[in-house]
């Protein structure tokens, strides 16, 4: 029993993987590191999902499209997902892959283990030159800025680190 719930719970992984972040289309929740827990049981599956920002417009465009992955996968009849908020999500959650289909989508990832308060290092996406300059610090999602790369003369956004507070 032990050996289906763990092949039930890998499938459902693979389906989540298949979806995408509203906002960047290049990068899943999966390798945004968003899904806290998942629960499979008797052919229903609970997904936790942790918000990369709390007032993220999008939560009900994620709340469908892990529904509709999830109905495609046999077996399991129904799929419930909850926001959670604890623990916080951070930039460190996402996966290496993650951080490459950012780049590849012309985001640059957040830095890896940022700490609060410490300067904010950003490379340009497209040449790899940290010769950058923050145009401006909102951009088009709170979690991203706008900057410009004075090597390569790209405009470009970056991720905004967000770091645990605790």
């Amino acid at each position: 029993m032990s050996e289906i719930k763990n092949s039930m719970t890998d499938t459902v992984m693979d389906a989540l993987g298949d979806v995408k972040d509203p906002e960047i289309a290049s990068v899943s929740i999966l390798d945004l590191g968003m899904i806290h827990e998942v629960e499979v049981t008797d052919g229903n599956v609970k997904v936790s999902v942790l918000p990369t920002f709390s007032g993220c417009p999008a939560l009900h465009i994620i709340e469908r499209d892990i529904k509709k992955a999830l109905e495609t996968v046999e077996g399991i009849e129904s799929a419930e997902v909850n926001f959670v908020f604890t623990p916080s999500w951070t930039t460190d959650r996402i996966t290496p892959e993650g951080r490459e289909r950012l780049k590849e989508f012309g985001i640059s990832p957040p830095p890896a283990n940022h700490v609060m308060g410490e300067p904010w290092e950003i490379d340009c996406p497209y040449c790899g030159s940290t010769y950058v300059t923050m145009e401006n610090i909102f951009g088009p999602t709170a979690c991203r800025s706008i900057l410009y790369c004075k090597s390569c003369k790209n405009p470009f956004e970056a991720m905004k680190p967000v770091a645990d507070m605790g």
